[in-house]
């Protein structure tokens, strides 16, 4: 992006921001879900799950509970997207010198930054819960890339929800699959305990790649060749999302 572009998104940026501060009920919505099922699972659940780690539950399921706090978080950005279009915004704009693409970025950063608050909240009640790692400096940054690019991933899905949507509930709807994935990976069990083609779905989808490596990171392990595949799933979705995403916003507006 260029200066021009660059200092739009950031002054679009801050004004969903403001939008996001007069209600942090949205940011701590999406946060009492995943404490809900960390609690369920953890004190309910957890005693009669054998995973064969040698550390406690909580730490073996923490890494799938923050992908479901994305997973939720995220439909709120195509849904305030939703609003934007149905409320004229975006035609307001389209009359103003401003970058086109600063729209999209602006809910774009914002969704990254409220989905990272949402984050630390989940990690600071895993704690308080008994979550311990040995993690480096150097591999709690990796799970923070690893996650921002899930964000990102993620967000760039949203988006194309809010842009093809017709009713609130549309827009909103479409992140209930993504919440529901890491139900059907490593995140919670060993996939070894599922049956025959359930197991190899869960092998072989992105969410049990980005789990592992996530665990991996937080227990100090070596995360072998995970990590690239991981790498490779978020990259891929990603860019893919973004091209869409292009394309449906050109399509929107024109």
């Amino acid at each position: 992006m260029t200066t021009h572009a660059l200092s739009d998104t950031g002054t679009l940026t801050a004004r969903s921001l403001r939008h996001i501060l007069r209600s942090p009920d949205t940011i701590i919505t999406t946060a009492v879900t995943p404490i809900a099922l960390m609690l369920l699972f953890v004190y309910v659940l957890g005693g009669a799950i054998q995973t064969g780690s040698h550390g406690s539950y909580i730490d073996y399921m923490l890494p799938g509970i923050l992908l479901i706090t994305i997973a939720s978080g995220i439909a709120y950005t195509a849904y305030r997207l939703f609003l934007d279009l149905q409320g004229g915004i975006f035609e307001r704009f389209q009359s103003m010198p401003i970058a086109r693409s600063s729209v999209l970025w602006a809910h774009v950063l914002t969704s990254l930054a409220a989905n990272l608050v949402s984050v630390a909240l989940v990690v600071g009640v895993a704690l308080i819960m008994g979550f311990r790692t040995g993690a480096s400096v150097g591999a709690w940054l990796a799970v923070a890339g690893i996650l921002i690019l899930f964000t990102l991933a993620l967000t760039w899905l949203a988006v194309i929800a809010g842009l093809s949507a017709k009713t609130v509930d549309g827009a909103s709807a479409f992140s209930y699959p993504l919440i529901f994935l890491p139900f059907i990976s490593s995140a919670f069990v060993p996939t070894t305990s599922m049956p025959g083609p359930v197991a190899w779905f869960a092998e072989n989808q992105p969410v049990t790649s980005i789990v592992n490596t996530v665990r991996a990171l937080f227990a100090g392990q070596p995360v072998g060749s995970t990590i690239w595949v991981a790498l490779g799933w978020l990259v891929g979705i990603l860019v893919v999302a973004y091209a869409f995403s292009i394309v449906a916003y050109r399509r929107r507006i024109s």
